[in-house]
């Protein structure tokens, strides 16, 4: 068993409660101590995971010291706040902590995927990636799940893979970690798109054409910023866009599915919480431009969500493109 700290009491909150069942000494870590206080109160996180007893084993505390002596740190930041958290914390992690991202963002000032700030301030740590198809509502309720592991070392996927692995969360490993977090990342724009169609009481048609060739943009983009192809068919591909575009589970759908209905984007963002695809959207496309790549989807939702087009004109823009064969070559074997 393992001595875990995680960064964040959101879906960090859900995997402490996973991993606490199943053995392993577990401290979640908020910067909060108001939110720390309720949860070591009320023993429930009565706003995210309404009904789920956290384990009396499960600690909380807002202390950063409590990622000293841990084998496995794992954070579970926004995008928009990773940098600062791992910034706190960093004085205290030991050099054999293995750092395992958790969350699914870009840093916006610079477009860089999380495990790379990760490596930028922690450079001595051993570094994973932990993403796939996967809610928090459910993980904690040990609904069957599995995601997939990826590291810059296949050891320490595999470690991860044998260390928290159980048999209600099977985790993979992959050798693709820019894959694997894009992947994570990229389908969030797509899940506000099909969020949007439903709020606008467009059908199956809608949704499954926008996922299908979303799942070509994501494609095509992450393979562009250094990704294999290969993995959006597993867990951090498909599997993950499948989740996020049909749940109601998924802020993004749900943020999608009010702008589709008429409220404004911010304020959508604003009633739901945390939207990465909101956010990421952004800073997506403007790696698509200086890269080169055709991004249409996310261009509308960029669109829709900061210049105010109506996702009427936003459908019909995509709807009325030039026509093109479906088959594209995103590689080179």
């Amino acid at each position: 068993m393992a001595k875990i700290t995680i960064l964040g009491c959101g879906y960090g909150t859900a995997l402490g409660v996973l991993y606490t069942k199943y053995g392993h000494e577990v401290t979640t870590w908020t910067k909060f101590e108001q939110e720390a206080e309720q949860l070591r109160a009320e023993r429930e996180h009565k706003r995210l995971l309404p009904g789920v007893k956290l384990p009396d084993a499960l600690k909380v505390t807002t202390d950063p010291k409590c990622v000293s002596g841990a084998d496995i740190i794992v954070v579970c930041i926004p995008s928009a706040f990773y940098r600062d958290a791992i910034c706190a914390v960093k004085p205290y992690v030991d050099k054999e902590s293995v750092i395992v991202n958790a969350s699914k963002g870009l840093e916006e000032a610079t477009g860089k995927r999380l495990s790379e700030l990760i490596r930028e301030e922690l450079p001595d740590n051993r570094v994973a990636v932990i993403t796939g198809p996967c809610h928090a509502e459910e993980i904690a309720r040990f609904v069957p799940t599995t995601e997939v592991s990826a590291s810059y070392n296949e050891g320490t996927a595999e470690y991860i893979q044998r260390t928290l692995s159980n048999e209600c969360y099977r985790i993979y490993v992959n050798d693709d970690v820019a894959g694997c977090e894009l992947g994570g990342v990229l389908k969030n724009p797509i899940a506000l798109g099909c969020g949007i169609a439903r709020g606008m009481g467009l059908g199956d048609n809608t949704v499954a054409a926008l996922m299908t060739r979303g799942m070509t943009e994501i494609t095509r983009l992450a393979v562009g910023l250094g990704a294999n192809w290969k993995t959006f068919s597993g867990m951090a591909g498909i599997g993950d866009l499948i989740v996020t575009c049909t749940s109601q589970h998924s802020r993004n759908f749900r943020a999608g599915f009010l702008i589709g209905q008429g409220v404004p984007a911010a304020e959508a963002v604003a009633q739901i919480g945390t939207v990465e695809g909101y956010l990421n959207s952004k800073t997506a496309f403007r790696l698509a431009r200086e890269h080169n790549i055709d991004t249409p989807i996310i261009e509308q939702i960029v669109n829709v969500c900061y210049h105010g087009s109506d996702p009427r004109k936003s459908i019909n823009a995509l709807m009325t493109r030039e026509s093109k064969h479906e088959r594209e070559v995103f590689w080179t074997d």
